[in-house]
C-alpha cells in the first residue's frame, strides 16, 4: 500500500499466458503465479523459483516484492542472473512509454515494490518439470538436521527444489505439522524429484535422519503444498498459535556454512526457536532465517541483531517498508537515475524509493541491520 499519497492500481483482471514455449514463459504482470505453473507444467516444463505464495500471488508482484522462494537452493534469487528473462513496464511521464528491460536491466525494477514503473507483462525461464515428492525428514537434534540440510543443498546430483530447516517446537506449533513431526524432533522439509528418491533415501538413513512425512506434491496431509510451510510464510502459520512471535532476516554465507550456521544457533538460539532456509547466492549455498522471538522491545530486537552479526550473520530489516532500509536490494546511481526518469513526480508507490535518499519514507522502528547485498555477487 502507498505510504502517502500515490494510488492503488489493480491488476489481476490484466492477466493471462503471452507466450509459452522454447524455455520460457511470458505473462502478463495480474497472473496468478501457479495458473503459469500449471500451464508451463501441461508442456513438461516450470518454473525455475516460485513464491511460496504461488496460489494468490501475481507474477507482477513476485517480481517486484519478492527475493526468491522454493527453487532458490539451486537456481539462487531473482537477482542472479538468468533468473528474471524480461519485464515490460509503462513509465509514469507526462508521454509515457512502454520499455523492455531484458536481462540485466530487468533489475532495475526487481525488489522496488512497483516504484520503478507499471510493470505489464514478465517473462521468465523454465526448466524440465519433474514429479515432485515432497519429503519431511525428522532429526533428534538441530544440528544434526542442519548437516543433512547442507548436504542435500549441496548434492548436485539428487534433483531438490526445497531445503527448509525448522527447529523444534514450530512443528507444535502448527497445527498442520503437529501430527506429523515427532515430539522433540527438528524437521526438514524438503521437495524431491521422483528419480532421486532412492539416493536421497539412502542419504537420509545415513545421516542419521527418518523420513516421517512422504506424499506426491499436494497431497500431504498439512494441505496444497509443504512449501507453504516455508520462507517467511512460516511464520504465518506459527503467529496462528503464539500471535507474539516475530522474525528479522539474517543471511549466513561463508565456506564452512555448517560451522556459521551452528555459532549463529548458539548466540541467538535462546531468544527461540530457528527457521533456516538453504538457498544459492553467487552460485554459493547460503542459509537465510531467524529465531521465532517473542517481541518485548526495540532494544531487544536491537540486541538480537547485533548478537546475529557477532556471530557472523548479515541481518536485513524486515520490520520497514523502504526499499534501501530493508537492505536486500543495492541502490547505485544507474537506479536513481532510471527512477527520476520513469516517475518524474514521484507518483509511484511515494516513500518506498525515492531517487533521493532524504525523501524516503522513515519508520520509528530502526535496527542496526547491514545489507545482504554486501555479500551477493
Amino acid at each position: 500500500m502507498p505510504l502517502r499519497g500515490g494510488f492503488v492500481l489493480e491488476m489481476t483482471e490484466y492477466a493471462g499466458i503471452v507466450v509459452l514455449g522454447g524455455g520460457l514463459v511470458r505473462a502478463r504482470a495480474g497472473t496468478i503465479v501457479a495458473d503459469i505453473n500449471t500451464a508451463a507444467r501441461a508442456t513438461g516444463w516450470e518454473l525455475r523459483i516460485h513464491p511460496t505464495t504461488k496460489r494468490w500471488a501475481t507474477i507482477g508482484g513476485f517480481v517486484m516484492g519478492c527475493s526468491g522462494g522454493p527453487g532458490s537452493v539451486v537456481h539462487g534469487y531473482l537477482n542472479e542472473r538468468g533468473n528474471t528473462a524480461s519485464v515490460e513496464i509503462v513509465t509514469m511521464e507526462d508521454a509515457p512509454r512502454v520499455l523492455e528491460l531484458e536481462g540485466r536491466d530487468a533489475q532495475l525494477v526487481h525488489h522496488t515494490y512497483g516504484a520503478t514503473g507499471i510493470v505489464t507483462e514478465v517473462a521468465m525461464p523454465l526448466e524440465p518439470a519433474w514429479r515432485w515428492r515432497e519429503a519431511i525428514v525428522a532429526f533428534p537434534g538441530y544440528m544434526d538436521a542442519v548437516r543433512f540440510g547442507v548436504g542435500l543443498g549441496n548434492a548436485s546430483g539428487i534433483t531438490r527444489k526445497l531445503v527448509s530447516i525448522q527447529d523444534w517446537p514450530p512443528p507444535a506449533m502448527i497445527a498442520e505439522y503437529a501430527r506429523v513431526v515427532p515430539d522433540g524432533h527438528v524437521d526438514v522439509s524438503t521437495l524431491i524429484a521422483e528419480r532421486s528418491w532412492t539416493e536421497f533415501a539412502q542419504f537420509v538413513a545415513t545421516s542419521g535422519g527418518t523420513v516421517v512425512s512422504d506424499h506426491a506434491e499436494g497431497t500431504g496431509p498439512y494441505g496444497p503444498s509443504l512449501t507453504e510451510f516455508a520462507f517467511g510464510h512460516a511464520l504465518w502459520h506459527v503467529q496462528k498459535s503464539d500471535p507474539r512471535r516475530a522474525i528479522i532476516e539474517g543471511f549466513l554465507r561463508a565456506p564452512d556454512l555448517v560451522g556459521l550456521i551452528e555459532r549463529v544457533w548458539r548466540a541467538v538460539g535462546h531468544y527461540g526457536p530457528i527457521r533456516m532456509e538453504l538457498v544459492r547466492a553467487g552460485g554459493e549455498l547460503c542459509g537465510t532465517g531467524s529465531p521465532y522471538f517473542v517481541y518485548e522491545s526495540r532494544e531487544q530486537m536491537a540486541a538480537l541483531v547485533r548478537a546475529m552479526q557477532a556471530a557472523g550473520a548479515h541481518v536485513s530489516n524486515s520490520h520497514t517498508s523502504n526499499v534501501r532500509a530493508v537492505g536486500k536490494k543495492e541502490i547505485g546511481p544507474r537506479d536513481a537515475a532510471f527512477k527520476r526518469t520513469v516517475d518524474q513526480y514521484g507518483l509511484l508507490n511515494p516513500g518506498r524509493f525515492e531517487a533521493d535518499l532524504e525523501a524516503d519514507a522513515t519508520f520509528a522502528l530502526t535496527l542496526p541491520t547491514d545489507a545482504w547485498h554486501q555479500r551477493i555477487a
